[in-house]
C-alpha cells in the first residue's frame, strides 16, 4: 500500500511525481480571505471571493484541461525554454515517457513545494508557495533555479501569471467585454490590473480591487521588462504552454510606468540575462495579490519581496497554523496520527472556504450553510474554545419563531439575510444541530447558565415552517422578531432550542413521524416535500429531547432554578398527552394553532415555568416519539436481516426493506437509533449485522450511505439519478460513516466503531486508491477515488470521536472525566497512547498507560498523576475543574493515567 510520507509529527508530508495523479489540489489561504487552491504542477486559481477572482476560477476538470496556471520559464541559451512547473508543450509530451523528469512534493499545513530536476536541461527548480498568516492579502512564491550540470549556462527567468481579475461570472459572461474594463499598469516591480467596473450579479459598479502580480530576485534586485498582454506573450499561433516570446525569447518592450488598457492580462515578468555556474543556485520571488490601491502593493514590494523576508513569514506562518491545531495524538499508528493531525486541520479550512472556493467544491458561492456553523463548533470546543460562547449565542440569532431557521448566512459573525427571492426552503433536520454543539459546550465548560441568556429571534417573509408567507413583513422593518408592541423580542437560549425541537415534534407526515419537507441532512432527498418523512432524524430529535430535560433537571437540582421564562405562545406546544401524539392530525392543528399565533408578530409577553412540569412534559414527548419508533420502524426482510426504516417517499411508501429491485437499506436511520438509544442493545446488533452485510465495501473504504436501489426514485430525491457509488447514491459517505462509528463507541460497540474509522483511514492513507492528500475526503467513489476533499463537516465529527470516544477525553458539567475505549493494538510499544489537548484553558497532555496490555473491556482506570503527583479520585475517574485552574496557565501539564 502506497501512501504519503510524513516527515515528522505535524503532518509534512513527501510525494513523488505527483502530477502522475488527476484532480489533485491543494489549499492555500488565510484569514484576512485570500483563498487559493494549487497543483502539483502550479495550476488551480486564487480569489478573495465570488466576484474577486485574481486567478482564473478552475473546477476539478479544468485542473488538467486549462493552461492558464502559474508558470516560470527559463530559456536557456543555446539549448531552449524550460517550464519550472512542468507546463511546457515539450514537457507534457513527455509525461509518460521514460525520460520524464523527477518530480516531488512536499507539502505542510498551508504551505506547497514543489521540485522538479531536469536532467536533459540540466535544471533543478524548487518552487515553495504559501499565503502569509498575516492580514496582508497575498499570496507568495519562492523559485529557486539550481544549475545541475557540470558547465556554466547563461539563461533568462521569466515569471507568467495570467491575470484574470474578475467575477467567476463572467468565465462565461461577458469574459471578452470584461476585458475591455482592464486598466493595466507596470510598475518597478510588477503589472498591477484595476478594472474600471464589475459585470455581475450585482449590476455594474465602479470597481474597488486593485490585482497584480509583483517580481523581484532574491536579493530584491528588479525585473527589467514585462509583457502584459495575453495576446502579445502567447504571439499568434502560440498557448501558455507553448507562449512565441519565451520560446523564441523575444524581447520585452514595455519598461516601468507603462499603461495599457482593453485586453486580457499577464504578469508577465522579464528579469536579466544572467550566467549560472555549475551547482550554483538563483532565487526569484513572486507575490501575486489583491489591494484597495496602488500603495498596498509597494507595501508588498518592501516587506514581502526578499528572500529572507519570505523565509521569515513562511516560518511564522508555520508557527501560526500549529498553534491554531493544538490538538494532536499518539498511537501505535504513526501514520493515522500524521493523519488525523490533517483532519484537526479541516474546520479551519471550512471557516475560510465556506462550502466553496475549491475545484470539486465549485456548486456555490461562498460561506457556509446552517448545519456548519454548528458543527464546525465541534472541533473548536476542542481545539481553541476560547471564542465559541460568542459564536454560539449569535449563531442562535439565526432561528425563527416557527422553528424553522435562516438559509442565507453573512460573512460576519452571527449575520443572517433574508432571501431576497423568497425561495421557501427547509430542511428538518436543521433544529437539531445547535443543541447538540451547545450540549458539548455545557459539558465542556459546565456554563448551564448559556441556557438562559437571551437572543433575539430571525425574521423574513418566511412562516408556518415554510408553508405561508408573510406578506405584512418587508425588509425595512428588519430581520428581528418584533412584539405587538414592535419592540424586539428576545428569548433565552433554553426557548429557542425548545422552538426547535417541539415544532418539529409536531409537524409531522401521514406515519406520525417528522416530515422530511426540503430534506434532511442528506441534501439528496429533496422530491418528498409533501408526504416524505425522516424517521431516521425523528430518532434524533427524540434523544435531543431527552437530554434537554436532563440539562434542566441539573439547572433545577444544582443552580436552584425552579421556574424558566418563556414566551406564552409555547403553551400552545407544551400541551398534550399519549392519546393526543398519536393522532396526526391533531397533531397538525396544534402546531398550526402555534404558528397562526406567531405569524407576523408575538405577543411579547413571558411566563414562568415550572421546571418539574416542563421535564414531565418534554420526557413525555421523547418517550413517545421512541416508543412509536420502536413499535413501527423496525424491520425484517426476507434475508432474516433487521434494522430501522429510515424514511418515506413522497408517495408516503416505507422506504426500506426487501425493494422490488432488491434490499433497500440506508446508513443513515441506524445511526440515529443507535445514537439515540432508540435501538435496543440487541438491535444494535442486528443492525451492525444488516450494515456489514448490505453497506459495507472494505475497497472503497468502508459503510456506504445506502443500498443500489436500481431506480430513479423521483418520489425521494435527486441522489437516485446520481449514478451508484457516487457522493449520496452509495457512496461511503465519510459524515455518515463517522457519525456511525460515533453512534456505535457511545453505545459500547468500540470494536465494531473502530473498524469504521480504521478502514476509512487506511483507505484515505492508501494513496494509490484514494489519490488525495492526508485527511477525509466528503466521499469515496465507486473507484476509491476521495472526492470534495478538505471542505467536510465530517473532519469536525472525525475529531470529537477520536477525542471523547476513542480517547474518552470528555467534559462533565465543567469537569474532566475519563472513558477510554482505546483497543490493545492501539497502544504503543510503551505500552502508552496519548493526547494533547486544551481543557479549561491549560494545555494538558493525557497518556493512557495499559503496561498490562489489557483489551478494552478487561482494564479499568487504577491510578491518576497529575505533573507526577498521585490525584485522588473516588470512583469517577474525574478531574475537577477547578484542579485543572490551578494549573499553571503556560506550560504543558502532564496527565498519566494507569489502567489496570
Amino acid at each position: 500500500m502506497a501512501s504519503c510520507e510524513f516527515l515528522n509529527s505535524k503532518g509534512t508530508f513527501r510525494l513523488k511525481s505527483p502530477e502522475n495523479n488527476s484532480y489533485m489540489y491543494f489549499p492555500l489561504a488565510n484569514e484576512a480571505g485570500v483563498m487559493s487552491s494549487i497543483t502539483p504542477t502550479l495550476n488551480g486559481d486564487c480569489k478573495m471571493g465570488q466576484n474577486t477572482f485574481l486567478l482564473a476560477p478552475v473546477s476539478s476538470e479544468e485542473l488538467h484541461n486549462n493552461k492558464s496556471s502559474r508558470n516560470f520559464w527559463v530559456y536557456i541559451d543555446g539549448v531552449g525554454a524550460w517550464s519550472a512547473t512542468g507546463i511546457s508543450a515539450a514537457q507534457q509530451a513527455e509525461i509518460f515517457s521514460q525520460d520524464k523528469e523527477e518530480t516531488q512534493l512536499e507539502a505542510g499545513i498551508m504551505w506547497h513545494k514543489a521540485t522538479r530536476t531536469s536532467r536533459k536541461y540540466g535544471l533543478k527548480s524548487e518552487i515553495i508557495s504559501f499565503i502569509p498568516a498575516t492580514d496582508d492579502k497575498v499570496e507568495l512564491m519562492k523559485i529557486t533555479i539550481t544549475n545541475i550540470g557540470n558547465e556554466p549556462k547563461k539563461i533568462t527567468p521569466t515569471a507568467a501569471i495570467p491575470l484574470y481579475c474578475r467575477s467567476a461570472d463572467n468565465i462565461r459572461d461577458h469574459r471578452h467585454v470584461t476585458s475591455l474594463l482592464h486598466r493595466i499598469k507596470t510598475t518597478e516591480y510588477g503589472i498591477i490590473v484595476n478594472p474600471t467596473l464589475t459585470f455581475d450579479e450585482r449590476g455594474h459598479k465602479k470597481n474597488t480591487v486593485f490585482y497584480g502580480v509583483l517580481a523581484a530576485k532574491g536579493n530584491g534586485e528588479k525585473p527589467v521588462s514585462f509583457c502584459p498582454l495575453v495576446e502579445d506573450f502567447i504571439g499568434e499561433g502560440g498557448s501558455f504552454e507553448n507562449p512565441k516570446t519565451i520560446v523564441l525569447n523575444e524581447e520585452f518592450k514595455i519598461k516601468s510606468n507603462d499603461k495599457l488598457e482593453g485586453y486580457e492580462a499577464i504578469g508577465a515578468i522579464r528579469f536579466e540575462d544572467e550566467v549560472i555556474e555549475a551547482a550554483e543556485s538563483k532565487t526569484y520571488i513572486v507575490a501575486i495579490g489583491f489591494g484597495d490601491c496602488k500603495s498596498d502593493f509597494d507595501s508588498i514590494v518592501n516587506n514581502d519581496l526578499k528572500e529572507t523576508a519570505f523565509d521569515n513569514l513562511m516560518k511564522e506562518t508555520e508557527k501560526y497554523w500549529d498553534t491554531k491545531i493544538n490538538i494532536s495524538y499518539e498511537t501505535k499508528d504513526k501514520q493515522f496520527d500524521n493523519w488525523m493531525y490533517w483532519v484537526n486541520f479541516q474546520p479551519m479550512l471550512r471557516r475560510i472556504y465556506g462550502c466553496s472556493f475549491l475545484p470539486h467544491h465549485d456548486y456555490g458561492k461562498g460561506g457556509r450553510g446552517w448545519r456548519d456553523l454548528w458543527q464546525d463548533c465541534l472541533a473548536l470546543l476542542a481545539m481553541d474554545p476560547s471564542n465559541v460562547r460568542g459564536m454560539l449565542l449569535d449563531n442562535f440569532g439565526g432561528v425563527r419563531f416557527d422553528g424553522t431557521n435562516a438559509t442565507i448566512i453573512g460573512t460576519k459573525q452571527g449575520e443572517f439575510i433574508a432571501d431576497r427571492n423568497n425561495i421557501t426552503r427547509v430542511w428538518m433536520d436543521h433544529g437539531a444541530w445547535p443543541f447538540l454543539t451547545t450540549k458539548l459546550y455545557i459539558e465542556q465548560t459546565g456554563d448551564i447558565e448559556f441556557l438562559l441568556e437571551k437572543k433575539s429571534y430571525f425574521k423574513d417573509i418566511q412562516e408556518g415552517r415554510g408553508t405561508e408567507k408573510d406578506l405584512l413583513w418587508n425588509e425595512k422593518q428588519g430581520n428581528q422578531m418584533l412584539t405587538d408592541e414592535e419592540e424586539e423580542y428576545k428569548g433565552t437560549i433554553l426557548e429557542h432550542i425548545l422552538i426547535q425541537h417541539l415544532t418539529a415534534f409536531y409537524d409531522v407526515g401521514e406515519h406520525n413521524n417528522l416530515k422530511l419537507h426540503g430534506a434532511d441532512w442528506n441534501d439528496g432527498l429533496d422530491m418528498a416535500d409533501e408526504k416524505g418523512e425522516s424517521v431516521a432524524f425523528s430518532a434524533l430529535y427524540s434523544g435531543n429531547i431527552s437530554n434537554i430535560a436532563e440539562l434542566l433537571k441539573y439547572l433545577r437540582d444544582k443552580k436552584n432554578i425552579k421556574n424558566v421564562e418563556l414566551a406564552e405562545e409555547l403553551l400552545v406546544l407544551l400541551s398534550g398527552n399519549d392519546e393526543l401524539y398519536d393522532k396526526v392530525e391533531v397533531k397538525r392543528r396544534v402546531l398550526k394553532e402555534y404558528c397562526s399565533k406567531c405569524r407576523h408578530n408575538i405577543r411579547g409577553n413571558v411566563i414562568g415555568m415550572d421546571c418539574n412540569e416542563l421535564i414531565s412534559n418534554i420526557e413525555g414527548k421523547a418517550k413517545w416519539l421512541k416508543n412509536h419508533i420502536q413499535k413501527n420502524e423496525w424491520i425484517c426482510n426476507k434475508e432474516g436481516y433487521s434494522w430501522y426504516n429510515g424514511y418515506y417517499d413522497n408517495n408516503a411508501r416505507r422506504v426500506e426493506g426487501d425493494g422490488e429491485h432488491g434490499t433497500r437499506m440506508m446508513l443513515t436511520g441506524q445511526v440515529f437509533t443507535i445514537m439515540s438509544s432508540t435501538a435496543t442493545e440487541e438491535q444494535v446488533k442486528s443492525i451492525v449485522k444488516a450494515a456489514d452485510k448490505y453497506l459495507y465495501d472494505k475497497s472503497i473504504g468502508g459503510y456506504r450511505l445506502n443500498t443500489n436501489f436500481n431506480e430513479v426514485k423521483t418520489d425521494l430525491g435527486r441522489m437516485f439519478g446520481f449514478a451508484y457509488g457516487h457522493k449520496e447514491n452509495g457512496a461511503v459517505f465519510s459524515h455518515m460513516a463517522i457519525m456511525y462509528a460515533n453512534a456505535l463507541y457511545q453505545r459500547g460497540f468500540v470494536e465494531e466503531g473502530f473498524k469504521v474509522i480504521d478502514t476509512l483511514y487506511n483507505h484515505c492513507n492508501n494513496f494509490d486508491v484514494s489519490r488525495i492528500y492526508p485527511g477525509v475526503p466528503e466521499y469515496i467513489n465507486q473507484k476509491g477515488r476521495g472526492m470534495y476533499h478538505y471542505l467536510t463537516g465530517s473532519a469536525s465529527w472525525l475529531i470529537l470521536t477520536v477525542l471523547s470516544e476513542m480517547f474518552g477525553v470528555k467534559g462533565e458539567m465543567g469537569d474532566l472525566t475519563f472513558e477510554p475505549k482505546l483497543l490493545e493494538k492501539q497502544f504503543n510499544e510503551e505500552n502508552k497512547a496519548a493526547i494533547d489537548m486544551i481543557f479549561a484553558e491549560r494545555k494538558l497532555r493525557i497518556e493512557y498507560v495499559n503496561d498490562n496490555r489489557k483489551e478494552y473491556g478487561n482494564y479499568s482506570i487504577n491510578e491518576i498523576y497529575i505533573n507526577g503527583k498521585k490525584y485522588k479520585f473516588n470512583g469517577k475517574t474525574t478531574i475537577s475543574r477547578a484542579t485543572i485552574k490551578e494549573l499553571e496557565k503556560v506550560s504543558k501539564h502532564i496527565i498519566k493515567i494507569i489502567l489496570n
